[in-house]
């Protein structure tokens, strides 16, 4: 009896197939037997889809390349020693005689390295055959070969050199409206060779240079742009400059926050001269080598451009900004002339390296007839003083001496 009644239980439940053995069936869709087949397939029954397979995902239609990762250079002790396979030699060079001398540069052991520079080429220490060349108070060490050292032991010991220790130059930086100074003084003057387009260069003798210079002196649009005793030393720098600053509107940046909404972008340019002068006698003192290095900048005159600037409360509102149009001369060369004679350059009619002298008659006119930019033919006189006076000890009362400006790059000149 028990039997029976579980018998019938399990009959009477749907949800236990697995219990009910192989010969229950409990209807078209319910439990069949493992290996049989489907009822969709076997009666054609498409009430019941089979269960879908999933598709291939699609690749993507523009992939993104592979970011290339970054390479950096193999990096070795290597052998250890300085390589020679041009013979290059180690030298050292004591330059403390000339350093003490010049005790009022900041960095007297770097006008040495600028000329070894100038005359053998920047490329020769950064290319093959391997070199080095470094400086203090005290060594200039040098490592190349022979015939390189033979170069660099020829500049310092003009540097070195006792003769020249004590010897100096002057300099006469001057204008005249007019160059028909040269009328009279071409007969007297011998043309030197200049690379610089624009520029003339002429040598003449100490007794023919006083007398031009008196000649020039007399003409009403003389004028001189620097102190009439101003030296420098043999071996260093001197820096003569009138530059000075000014201001403009160069355009507008806008601003929201405030009215009217914008606000003038101010810049500043630099007019005026700016002359660095850097002689070297031979070990004779009978030459004289110099490099001269002069720009001229000068804005004559200011553009104004209107520009739109409008505003919910101004929408017709303006503002002015300013072009300036520019005159620039660049000269950067290097001369060689005899000590008994002056060197004499003119940059030709250019913009007057200073400021403009108050006239009262071309002030009093209106501005469209007094605002021309002035011009003047710039002439610089160069002439060897010999000996001058030995500097007092402590350094104080010197004359002006190298004033450099910090430098990067040093060209050959």
């Amino acid at each position: 009896m028990p039997v029976r009644i579980a018998m019938m239980l399990l009959a009477s439940c749907p949800l236990l197939p697995h219990a009910c053995g192989q010969g229950f069936n409990p209807g078209p869709a319910g439990w069949r037997p493992p290996g049989a087949s489907s009822p969709n397939t076997a009666t054609g029954n498409q009430n019941l889809a089979p269960a879908p397979t999933a598709a291939p995902a699609a690749p993507p239609a523009n992939p993104l390349p592979a970011r290339p990762t970054a390479t950096r250079a193999p990096v070795s002790k290597g052998s250890g020693t300085l390589p020679n396979d041009h013979g290059q030699v180690w030298r050292e060079y004591d330059i403390s005689s000339y350093t003490l001398r010049a005790q009022n540069a900041v960095q007297p052991e770097q006008a040495i390295v600028d000329w070894i520079l100038r005359e053998t080429g920047y490329e020769a220490w950064h290319s093959t055959p391997v070199g080095l060349l470094s400086a203090d108070r005290h060594k200039l060490r040098v490592y190349h070969t022979p015939q390189m050292q033979s170069v660099v032991a020829d500049i310092t010991d003009r540097f070195v050199n006792s003769q020249a220790e004590n010897q100096g130059f002057g300099l006469r930086i001057i204008t005249v409206r007019n160059p028909n100074w040269r009328a009279r003084a071409l007969p007297l003057m011998k043309a030197l060779p200049v690379q610089s387009p624009g520029v003339q260069g002429w040598m003449l003798a100490k007794e023919d240079a006083a007398l031009l210079m008196s000649e020039l002196r007399r003409r009403t649009d003389y004028r001189e742009h620097n102190p009439p005793h101003q030296m420098v030393r043999n071996g260093q720098n001197l820096v003569v400059s009138s530059m000075r600053d000014r201001p403009y509107t160069k355009g507008i940046i806008r601003t929201q926050q405030t009215w009217p909404g914008y606000q003038p972008e101010l810049g500043q340019l630099e007019e005026g001269f700016n002359l660095e002068f850097s002689p070297l006698l031979s070990l004779d003192t009978k030459t004289v080598d110099a490099v001269i290095k002069l720009r001229l900048a000068q804005v004559e005159k200011m553009l104004s451009v209107k520009l739109e600037v409008p505003s919910p409360i101004a929408p017709n509102q303006r503002a002015v900004c300013q072009v300036p149009q520019m005159t620039m001369v660049q000269l950067h060369e290097r001369f060689r002339w005899p000590t008994n004679q002056v060197l004499l350059l003119s940059t030709g009619v250019v913009a007057t390296p200073g400021p403009k002298k108050p006239n009262l008659l071309t002030d009093a006119l209106p501005l469209p007839l007094s605002s021309a930019a002035p011009r003047a033919d710039a002439l610089l006189f160069v002439e060897h003083k010999g000996p001058v006076a030995a500097a007092p000890a402590g350094g104080r009362n010197l004359p002006r001496a190298a004033t450099r400006t910090n430098q990067t790059f040093h060209g050959r000149y």
